[in-house]
């Protein structure tokens, strides 16, 4: 090769080098606001890691707690938060209403994360006793899908049970003062009430719903696919330490989070792996079957079609 085509060559390399750099940190936001909850325990540990902060090492970052999905995704569609992670139902809820909310990501189903709870002395033995009963949940949250599907597989209609609308704090206040008679809830709600021994299992999800969790994004991030992956790893990497050190991250969401070791170390033990990455067909379709048993029930305003609000981020 002669001088002046090694010259060229190098340049050339040089030029691609610069544009990659350039692309980079055109994707890296000045700042970037993420919404998580309680039960968040991939974000919540990205947190305490701070794993996102060495891969976005120019972006502020900030933090901001929810009670649950509704609340965070309100916020999001405020333009409040650009990312955050909710169960089934607040996104489909948040469509319906007209919400500019995007799917970006997912991690694998929880199905024995969540239950219909009971006090040990009810009466209630199956769910079939829930009919007249007083069921506590946070409406629009995955506790509600999870109460659709219970009262479904019961045989009874919606408006056989009397749903008491209430966020997880006045749901289990509610709860524990007798004024409802059942409660559905996620952990860790339910590892807290389960571990305290104030509770039974009437039923958990496993069998009635997956209890996925999903990762909603304001339209602006779900456009920077570069940025959605680096969060993507941060995530997956992560849930990677959760799984080789449980001690640590154990440690780590109690602090966080204000609870007893051995709560987080129910939730942690039947919670299984949770790498996030894109959502699959089989998830979309099983999102569109979330969203049509609210739609059957008029709970939500419109039917939708959640493929509508999939961003195409892939792998």
């Amino acid at each position: 090769m002669s001088a002046n085509a090694t010259r060229r060559a190098a340049i050339a390399i040089l030029a691609t080098t610069a544009a990659v750099w350039t692309r980079a940190k055109a994707d890296a936001p000045q700042q970037l606001r993420i919404g998580f909850q309680k039960g968040s325990l991939n974000l919540a540990l990205l947190k305490s890691y701070g794993l996102l902060e060495q891969r976005l090492p120019g972006t502020r970052i900030q933090w901001t707690e929810f009670p649950a999905g509704p609340q965070l995704l309100e916020a999001l569609a405020l333009g409040s938060v650009d990312l955050g992670a909710t169960g089934d139902a607040p996104p489909v809820f948040a469509q319906a209403a007209g919400k500019d909310v995007v799917y970006v990501g997912a991690e694998p189903p929880k199905p024995d994360s969540s239950a219909v709870l009971v006090k040990p002395d009810s009466a209630l033995k199956k769910l079939a006793d829930l009919k007249g009963r007083r069921v506590a949940l946070q409406k629009g949250s995955s506790a509600h899908f999870l109460t659709v599907q219970a009262v479904k597989k019961a045989g009874l209609t919606w408006a056989d049970i009397q749903p008491m609308y209430l966020p997880p704090a006045d749901a289990r206040a509610a709860f524990e003062r007798g004024s409802v008679d059942a409660w559905a809830v996620w952990d860790p709600y339910y590892a807290a009430a389960e571990i305290s021994g104030e509770l039974r299992a009437l039923a958990t999800s496993r069998g009635l719903t997956s209890n996925n969790t999903f990762y909603l994004a304001s339209r602006a991030l779900s456009q920077q696919p570069a940025l959605v992956k680096t969060l993507f790893q941060a995530l997956t990497d992560t849930d990677t330490r959760v799984r080789t050190d449980r001690e640590d991250a154990v440690q780590r969401y109690a602090e966080f989070a204000g609870l007893p070791a051995a709560i987080v170390q129910r939730m942690v033990e039947r919670r299984g792996a949770a790498p996030v990455g894109p959502l699959t067909p089989d998830l979309v379709r099983e999102q569109q079957q979330v969203a049509d048993a609210f739609a059957e029930l008029a709970l939500i305003p419109r039917s939708i079609r959640v493929a509508d609000a999939i961003a195409q981020v892939k792998a």
